[in-house]
């Protein structure tokens, strides 16, 4: 990986055979080197988990880094393989197979990954031993792969449903995407930052003055958090739960570069005032779209109009909750490890500063605790200046031939083509982005959720800069996480970059209500940071006032 050019200086070359995409919507920027060479192999085994279980005609979605930037590839399926892909496609149909990870989410995955997470987080790493410290240090990575791995594998469930719901009811109503992805709103809470930790929280500081007063105080964030944590009786108790199940998740990305909730007390103390004091929530029309949509569709295909979208609602919350309470966490957990790292590297004269410890590759890590070797402070200096510069993110967007086209699904069996049909849809629905004409002060993208808002641009090229967004704030950036919807009750509209309607972003803004408009591809050098802006998500256009 580079460590003292800009990307525009630097040799691009195919990681692989193949063709190579990157991927700007879930990796905007450059990514650690631990990351890098932690993440490509059980991303590989998940997504060829699932890729198997599912019946598809491919064997892997793989991802590569270059210089630390993400590109992505998708591996072909052995020819061998397809008469037992073809066989199992029509069985996950007719036995709704996402149903069986439906469960086994709810009853085993999530449940045995939050006591994970909070064995782990129970660690102080500060006051380990050097050589206890380098052993959590992996405890910490194992944990944080295992969590890609689980996202990864539980990736189908999500998105065949949706898929297959898109691609028929459009078919028979030819109802926009948008407009069918509307009528998901409202299953996926976790989304909105929804949770019982944060109910219960907002419970509790209902019937508590003291705590009001608290959250009203001028005194500064960090210790208005630890004030109320340390709170009697139930208001403390709801206060520490919800810290618990938040405070080491990060706020953005993926990355071990992300900052996590607590690095940032004046966002998250913001965000829970915001949560607290509640929002005018407008009169749901669900019911009347959904009824709308449904005259649509010929009377013939009603009954099964009615059976897609119940499984796409049933199944639509897993995409974000599998990252939320796996890796956003994992990774949270081993960012705090490392930076545990940092400081003790720093004491010791091995880093100009404990955030430049991440820019270290695990067994390095480990190395410079224990004293074994190591890069140097200079060396970890310069990683972070190549990753943080703005010039390191000049890679181009392909690597490679060109893709080649996409199968002939007329020439499939019926569920075979029904599945690779719902998987490109959603595929398509995640990473593309507009190709509408800009217009002067007018961008044009994707309507991702509806609405009309007018507020002041807040456009953030990072996370940590996420203590500048105010209440009321629109947020211009490239991309978000799920991760991102801690800080959403501060937002009153979302503008992306990149990705599409069924990127992150825009899940988030139709879940928590707010207008969002998303794949604009130029919002983050067209918007001025501070300028008045109309974000109309309804039509996908985004006016910049003055």
């Amino acid at each position: 990986m580079a460590t003292t050019q800009a990307a525009g200086e630097l040799r691009f070359d195919p990681p692989g055979p193949g063709s190579w995409d990157r991927d700007v919507v879930h990796f905007p920027r450059p990514m650690t080197r631990y990351w890098a060479d932690m993440h490509p192999d059980p991303c590989l085994r998940g997504t060829r988990d699932f890729a198997r279980g599912y019946g598809m005609l491919l064997d892997a979605l793989e991802y590569r880094y270059v210089h630390g930037v993400a590109y992505k590839t998708v591996r072909p399926l052995d020819p061998a393989d397809v008469p037992e892909r073809f066989k199992r496609a029509d069985e996950v149909f007719r036995i709704k197979y996402w149903r069986d990870q439906l469960r086994e989410w709810d009853e085993s995955a999530k449940p045995s990954s939050l006591a994970a997470h909070k064995a782990i987080q129970a660690v102080d790493p500060d006051t380990l031993s050097d050589a206890d410290l380098a052993a959590y240090l992996e405890r910490c990575r194992d944990h944080h792969a295992a969590m890609i791995f689980q996202h990864m594998r539980f990736t189908a469930a999500a998105i065949v449903p949706t898929g297959d719901f898109l691609a028929h009811v459009g078919d028979w109503s030819g109802a926009s995407p948008a407009d069918l992805l509307g009528l998901l709103r409202g299953t996926s809470p976790v989304s909105a930052g929804a949770s019982a930790e944060l109910d219960g929280l907002i419970g509790a500081v209902a019937k508590d003055a003291d705590a009001r007063r608290l959250l009203e105080s001028k005194d500064a964030p960090q210790n208005v958090i630890a004030a109320l944590r340390a709170l009697a009786g139930p208001t403390g108790a709801a206060a520490a739960a919800y810290l618990d199940l938040v405070g080491y998740r990060l706020l953005d990305g993926f990355d071990i570069s992300s900052p996590v909730a607590l690095e940032m007390p004046d966002a998250l103390l913001r965000a829970i005032r915001a949560a607290v004091s509640g929002r005018e929530n407008a009169p749901s029309d669900l019911e009347d779209r959904i009824s709308g949509v449904r005259k649509k569709v010929p009377e013939r295909h009603r009954a099964a109009f009615d059976e897609l979208l119940g499984e796409a609602r049933l199944t639509y919350r897993i995409r974000d909750e599998r990252g939320v309470f796996s890796d956003i966490w994992a990774s949270g957990l081993m960012r705090r490890a490392a930076l545990a790292g940092g400081r003790r590297a720093k004491a010791k004269g091995r880093a100009h500063d404990p955030l430049h410890f991440i820019e270290a590759g695990l067994d390095e890590m480990c190395a410079i605790v224990t004293g074994s070797g190591g890069p140097s402070a200079d060396e970890l200096r310069r990683r972070h200046e190549y990753r943080t510069s703005p010039a390191s993110n000049a890679a181009p967007p392909l690597l490679g031939p060109p893709p080649p086209p996409p199968p002939d699904l007329a020439g499939l069996p019926p569920p075979a083509a029904r599945m690779m049909r719902a998987v490109g849809i959603t595929l398509g629905a995640i990473f593309g982005s507009s190709e509408a004409p800009q217009e002067g002060r007018k961008l044009r993208g994707l309507a991702a959720s509806r609405g009309v808002y007018e507020g002041t641009a807040r456009r953030i090229s990072n996370p940590s800069e996420f203590d500048r967004i105010v209440k009321g704030d629109v947020l211009v950036t490239e991309s978000t996480s799920e991760a991102f919807n801690i800080l959403l009750p501060l937002l009153g509209a979302i503008v992306t970059d990149s990705g599409g309607l069924l990127s992150h972003s825009a899940i988030v803004a139709r879940e928590y209500g707010i207008p969002g408009v998303v794949g604009t591809r130029e919002a983050t050098k067209r918007i001025a940071d501070g300028a008045r802006v109309r974000v109309d998500g309804n039509s996908g256009e985004v006016r910049v006032l003055g």
